[in-house]
């Protein structure tokens, strides 16, 4: 896989932020390890459940990921809530995905409040995060993986300093509008560039057989000649 990052300056800056991405899949994190350099300092918020995925889940603990139970949506707002004073004093970004989990229909599903609040109560900026999509290259429901390209966009800063909790449901829609625009227009420009469009798809058996068959005979000569 390619990753194209764009945006790297935003990612870079040396302030306390509150970062949120849309989420198609685990090679989401792929992504991060391309540019997870230009961030300096950033811990991720992941679901309760991979802390048990050991040895995974330990390593993710004592690396400062911020697991929080789904299921509970209080217990997991105050785990958010407790990561804010760290935030500041030690200038670290928190990574989120607001959609709440996984999303593979080719979209940007609507955002839960989480992060927002954090951003409002902190009064930290928001940095909106993109990747084009998987769609041209992954296919779940086929189990189809073929070389992809990815765009992943880091948008400019949205600050938050003066807003309160009533301006969280604007935030949001000003957050995910601008992320739509993204996602479509590089999403476009992929498929584009490298001429794809739609569903990622295995190829045809009519299109694989003859040519491991017509390779197989050039490779073993002429017939012989059967004499009777």
């Amino acid at each position: 896989m390619k990753w194209e990052v764009r945006g790297a300056e935003h990612m870079g800056a040396d302030r306390a932020m509150v970062i949120v991405a849309n989420h198609q899949s685990s090679l989401d994190i792929l992504g991060m390890f391309d540019f997870w350099h230009l961030m300096d300092k950033c811990t991720v918020i992941a679901k309760r459940e991979l802390f048990f995925a050991w040895p995974f889940g330990l390593a993710a603990w004592l690396s400062g990921l911020i697991f929080i139970d789904r299921r509970h949506t209080q217990r997991a707002q105050a785990a958010m809530n407790d990561s804010t004073d760290m935030l500041i004093q030690k200038r670290t970004k928190l990574w989120v995905c607001p959609e709440g989990t996984r999303r593979t229909t080719n979209e940007i599903h609507p955002f839960k409040k989480g992060a927002f609040h954090v951003a409002v109560r902190a009064q930290l900026p928001i940095l909106p995060v993109v990747y084009s999509s998987y769609h041209t290259f992954l296919n779940d429901r086929n189990k189809v993986m073929n070389p992809g390209h990815v765009i992943v966009t880091a948008l400019p800063a949205i600050e938050t300093k003066g807003l309160t909790c009533d301006d969280i449901p604007e935030l949001i829609e000003r957050t995910r509008n601008a992320m739509i625009d993204t996602f479509k227009a590089t999403t476009k420009e992929v498929e584009n560039r490298f001429n794809l469009s739609g569903h990622a798809s295995p190829p045809r058996l009519t299109d694989t057989v003859p040519s491991m068959v017509a390779q197989k005979k050039s490779n073993s000569g002429p017939e012989p000649a059967v004499h009777r």
